[in-house]
């Protein structure tokens, strides 16, 4: 689906801004309805991560429940209501989800749908008075980041993007080390994130169609981005890549494989790597008098590491996605901002597209 393929960025702007002020009531302050003070959340898409990630995760959280879903697939509806105890009310398809407007029982929207339909659906929800979570990568560039934004700011609606390790444990360590008197500043970071999709056998798969927003680089180098900007506490300034593929029949429109590196203020170095042809999940961050080195570093399980000195980086065992809702609900009950907003997504899709540019031209490309 084409993002407001007729329209100017400017007139897809103006509509969502008309749009929201067409929902008289704040959003913001609204009072909702909540089932033993937990906020209702509908999943949107039940594919993989919703059916075995998200939906059970939602058993363990304290401050949110599953209440609704949405989903193009009729069959899988009922399925859903006997394991989760849906009501009928509670359950959507993508034709008439803007009837959710009228739903107190569901306070949230989590967008987990192919990337090319993230836009789309957040907008959809915050014109419906939803807080929205949205999966990464947030969108399939910036100009969409930026609608969605724009959208849920005027909806007066809470967004925040699904980086779960931005509240896992063990990562929030990694992120204190970074100019520590016993590491000093990061000199070098090398982060790899991959696997290998058999996607000669699946040619029908999204995350193989350039339409549908895939390629390695959105689906596992945005956590190699992200990486090397939380373990430097900085924002690069520069990034040159490269494109490989051992495949070529198989990836004739996205990634396969792609290798960057990030330049930073600082003069840290970051050498990335993602892909969809092999199996690999490292972080290994050097600084000025030490180390520190997480294999896993972003796996769903299992975090952990080693690092110099007596920092202790040892897996943390409980539940991310669980960890990473509750931490979103409780903003959105305590009205406070949420760790990781739509802007968070905006800066990584800009040095996304940066990634595609250096690895289009050959050339560098410098980072406003």
């Amino acid at each position: 689906m084409t993002f407001f393929s007729p329209h100017s960025r400017r007139t897809a702007l103006k509509k969502i801004a008309l749009g929201a002020a067409a929902l008289a009531t704040p959003r913001w302050g609204r009072s909702r309805s909540s089932k033993d003070g937990k906020l209702g959340v509908a999943l949107v898409g039940l594919g993989y991560y919703s059916t075995d990630l998200l939906a059970p995760a939602l058993q363990m959280t304290e401050h949110c429940y599953l209440a609704g879903i949405v989903t193009g697939t009729p069959a899988k509806v009922p399925v859903w209501q006997r394991k989760y105890g849906i009501k009928d009310r509670n359950v959507y398809d993508y034709g008439n989800f803007d009837t959710i407007i009228r739903n107190n029982e569901i306070d949230i929207v989590y967008v987990v749908l192919p990337n090319s339909l993230h836009a789309e659906f957040v907008i959809r929800a915050a014109l419906a008075g939803k807080h929205v979570w949205c999966e990464k990568p947030m969108a399939v560039n910036a100009e969409q980041c930026e609608a969605m934004i724009e959208a849920c700011r005027s909806s007066q609606v809470q967004l925040s993007i699904g980086y779960r390790m931005q509240h896992e444990p063990v990562t929030n360590v990694l992120m204190t080390l970074a100019g520590r008197p016993e590491y000093g500043a990061v000199k070098h970071i090398s982060t790899a994130a991959g696997y290998y999709g058999a996607y000669q056998n699946d040619p029908e798969n999204w995350k193989i169609s350039r339409k549908m927003g895939g390629g390695a680089m959105y689906d596992m180098g945005v956590y190699c981005l992200q990486a090397a900007r939380y373990t430097t506490g900085e924002e690069p300034v520069a990034v040159t890549a490269q494109h490989h593929t051992t495949r070529p029949t198989v990836f004739t429109e996205v990634d396969e494989t792609t290798t960057f590196k990030l330049e930073f203020p600082s003069g840290a170095i970051a050498q990335c790597a993602t892909s969809f042809g092999m199996n690999n999940n490292h972080l290994h961050a050097t600084y000025e008098r030490g180390w520190a080195k997480l294999d896993p570093f972003s796996s769903y399980n299992n975090v952990g590491g080693t690092a110099s000195g007596s920092q202790s980086l040892s897996a943390w065992l409980g539940n991310q996605q669980a960890r990473q809702m509750d931490a979103d609900a409780l903003a959105i009950k305590n009205q406070q901002p949420v760790r990781v907003p739509g802007e968070e997504g905006l800066r990584d899709i800009r040095i996304v597209e940066a990634v595609y540019q250096s690895a289009k031209t050959g050339e560098r490309v410098t980072l406003g």
